[in-house]
């Protein structure tokens, strides 16, 4: 029975939690149904709880943890975050990412400051109360009518254990709805769906005190209507409130189902928020249409060293998705290991064959470095449309430098340290930090553009807003050589000091940025930098 307290915050919670097994897609579900709620007019605000111990996810190596989201205040948070950036096209703080590093750390500088007055620190309640102080804290400050709150990781897992105790007294505290994700697998040797995972997932959660208001059963195939009601049995949960998740061939059509099954009506009329008739979704259905019913198809190639997990670039996979509902053509990714270039395993000619596009992306070290410089310079030399996302932006200046400007050891000293020809170096800010996380040039920057170049016509304006991750520059006493040869230097920041775009005009299409345009990109509002890529893609 949930305590009603006398006077309860005016913002509503929604709980997302997750069972059985990880990758069930509940960072997708969360910001469809956040996308959802905003059509109905509704101010909502996500949140992401990772339980690991890293302060952040910026030292994490994308191979095991998927990609590094950078937020415009330079904060490095879950991937997740960008989901929710994407689909509800808001901007975030990190204050929206909570990890267990984090919030330990916040109670622990409390204390040695001595706010707790002497008092026996532990993880009840003071943990507990920094937690709901900082969920109260996001939703005040950024108005919100609902709170959206994932928490990462499964049900049963040790280290989520204080975060849903935390969830738990909120529910106490103030209007809280519990949607918990969990799988129905179906395995061919019995032939039908099973319950079994998701009865013992809800059962879990009940035992540490939690009640499902909703659950979202995630399956291969429609679910039955049989094993729907025995959920609803096992669980408690009424069976108008078991959530379908079936697979969709594209997950950006997630909030029309959604729609479809009326989720946000029965949200809305547990918290009894008035549903109001909108044509919310309408443009969201026109993108989604759009990409669906395309009938050119553009193959682009994805040159990196960490394509053993394609969730290491799922914001450049995303950006080129937006572009392509644009612009109503399908992308397929080849996906090119650039260190069995690099070894010799193949060339970049056979690894390029047949496509219409290169994107090198960013990075860091040296392995891998000569196989996307191989891939860069058989894109510029064979007139393939190329786009380079910041370390790509850095090799590509490498590239020109040797081949073209006859710089023939040129190099990044990230690379080698005693190159003769330093084309990128470190950032003067950079030489003497020594502390890995959150130490790089992080965050929104502003990029000023010059008039007349490809990048001005992209942006139509001579201003833009991008976010940066990296530390090494590239070194403008090499600007005259690499522009006498024909390179044009199209962006820069405000000082004039740090080059920020680069672009060869007599290409069909030869770019590169030393920001992340990934990172910017929504479903409404593509990048420009993706939009004419992807375009010159089509023309070739």
């Amino acid at each position: 029975m949930r305590i009603k307290p006398k006077t309860k915050p005016k913002t509503k919670f929604i709980v997302v939690t997750g069972g059985v097994i990880s990758g069930l897609g509940k960072g997708i579900f969360t910001a469809s149904l956040g996308r959802l709620l905003q059509a109905k007019k509704l101010n909502v605000i996500p949140i992401k709880i990772d339980p690991y111990i890293n302060v952040d996810a910026g030292t994490m190596n994308p191979i095991e943890h998927g990609e590094v989201f950078v937020l415009d205040d330079g904060s490095e948070v879950d991937m997740d975050l960008g989901n929710y950036e994407r689909f509800m096209n808001v901007m975030l703080t990190g204050r929206s990412n909570i990890t267990t590093g984090k919030i330990y750390r916040h109670v622990i500088e409390k204390e040695r400051n001595g706010d707790y007055l002497g008092k026996t620190v532990q993880l009840i309640p003071h943990i507990t109360n920094e937690l709901k102080r900082w969920f109260m804290d996001v939703a005040e400050k950024s108005k919100a009518d609902i709170e959206l709150i994932e928490v990462g990781g499964t049900v049963g897992d040790i280290e989520n254990l204080i975060f849903l105790e935390a969830l738990r007294q909120l529910s106490m505290e103030a209007d809280v709805v519990f949607i918990h994700c969990t799988l129905i697998p179906m395995l061919k040797v019995v032939g039908e769906q099973k319950t079994k995972p998701t009865q013992q997932s809800v059962q879990k959660l009940r035992e540490i005190g939690i009640q499902p208001d909703f659950v979202f059963l995630r399956c291969q195939m429609p679910i039955q209507k049989k094993i729907m009601e025995k959920i609803s049995l096992f669980t408690g949960v009424r069976e108008e409130n078991i959530i379908r998740g079936e697979d969709l061939d594209d997950i950006y059509r997630l909030p029309l189902y959604l729609e479809s099954q009326k989720v946000h009506r029965k949200i809305m009329d547990i918290f009894g928020i008035k549903d109001i008739s909108t044509n919310g979704l309408d443009d969201w259905k026109r993108m989604t249409d759009s990409y669906k019913n395309a009938r050119k198809t553009v193959t682009v190639a994805m040159t990196g060293k960490y394509t053993a997990l394609h969730d290491s670039y799922v914001s450049i996979e995303q950006s080129l998705r937006h572009a392509a509902s644009m612009l109503g053509c399908k992308v397929n990714l080849k996906w090119v290991e650039t260190t069995e270039i690099e070894t010799g395993k193949r060339t970049a000619k056979s690894a390029l064959k047949g496509v219409d596009g290169v994107i090198v992306p960013g990075g860091f070290g040296s392995r891998g470095t000569e196989g996307k410089i191989a891939c860069i310079k058989y894109a510029r030399e064979h007139g393939i449309p190329f786009l380079g996302l910041c370390y790509g932006f850095q090799l590509a200046s490498i590239e020109f430098a040797r081949n073209v400007c006859g710089l023939r050891k040129a190099s990044s000293t990230e690379i080698d340290s005693n190159t003769p020809h330093p084309v990128i170096d470190l950032l003067p800010d950079q030489k003497h930090v020594y502390k890995k996380g959150g130490t790089m040039r992080l965050g929104g920057q502003d990029v000023i553009i010059r008039k007349g170049t490809r990048a001005e016509k992209l942006y139509s304006s001579t201003h833009a807003r991008e976010r940066f991750r990296h530390r090494y520059e590239f070194n403008p006493a090499y600007i005259k050589r690499l522009e006498e040869k024909g390179m044009v230097f199209s962006g820069h920041d405000e000082s004039g000091n740090i080059m920020q775009i680069l672009e060869l005009p007599d290409h069909r299409f030869f770019m590169a940025s030393q920001f992340h345009p990934e990172f910017t990109s929504s479903m409404m509002k593509p990048n420009p930098l993706f939009s004419g890529f992807l375009n010159a893609c089509i023309g070739s």
